[in-house]
């Protein structure tokens, strides 16, 4: 199939919308021992944690955050090792587990705010653009997203560079779900992409308009 993409805006941000709930705040008050923390009124919630959070020394801060966060997908002896890295290097863009990275991104900076620049500056990119597919039966989904995007990004890209056979074969790609943190559709043709500066950067996308013929993997009664 082919297909047609339009971008019309793409940003670098550093904090992914609605990532952290006013929820999310209030039960991390409370581990930080901010004891009044539902009584807050929800605008200052933010500014109370951060407050809250540099009362911590960094390290333990980041130990705390983790384990809200991802006690599920990590062991202690991790959450440990990663609450000392992340001082010192990006681990929301090096660890190797790249589903985790989008969480590790979120938790980097809720922290490299709260202590005011201590932890490493990540940024995530937000691309807005339509596709419009000559298969109007196929499902939009990460995968299709992201190998429609082939044409329309430079060979330096790090995607193009590790999965150069998924992006321009029928090989299936999996970790188009890790790499694509959000995939949200507007309207009809409309959606919106937001992952990670490491995967795709402004530089990387050197056309706005372009076509892609795009091949996926045939389904088998076995899938």
């Amino acid at each position: 199939m082919t297909n047609n993409i339009n971008i019309s805006n793409f940003t670098l941000v550093e904090e992914i919308p609605n990532y952290w709930t006013n929820d999310d705040f209030i039960n991390l008050l409370e581990l930080f021992n901010f004891s009044d923390a539902k009584t807050i009124v929800p605008e200052n919630l933010r500014e109370i944690l951060y407050m809250a959070i540099s009362d911590f020394e960094p390290n333990e801060a980041a130990a705390i955050v983790l384990t809200y966060k991802l006690s599920k997908e990590l062991g202690e002896g991790q959450i440990n090792q990663i609450s000392n890295d992340m001082l010192l290097d990006k681990v929301s863009e090096e660890y190797p587990e790249i589903d985790l990275h989008y969480h590790l991104f979120s938790v980097n900076q809720l922290l490299f705010k709260a202590f005011n620049g201590k932890f490493p500056n990540t940024k995530a990119l937000v691309v807005d653009f339509t596709l419009v597919t000559s298969d109007v039966e196929v499902e939009i989904t990460k995968e299709v997203v992201l190998k429609s995007f082939d044409q329309g990004l430079s060979d330096r890209n790090l995607i193009k560079r590790m999965y150069s056979e998924e992006m321009s074969s029928a090989k299936g790609f999996p970790d188009a779900e890790k790499i694509l943190w959000e995939l949200n559709k507007i309207d009809t043709n409309n959606y919106t992409l937001i992952t990670s500066e490491y995967w795709m950067d402004k530089d990387d996308i050197v056309s706005i308009a372009f076509a892609c013929e795009v091949k996926l993997k045939e389904s088998t009664e076995e899938d």
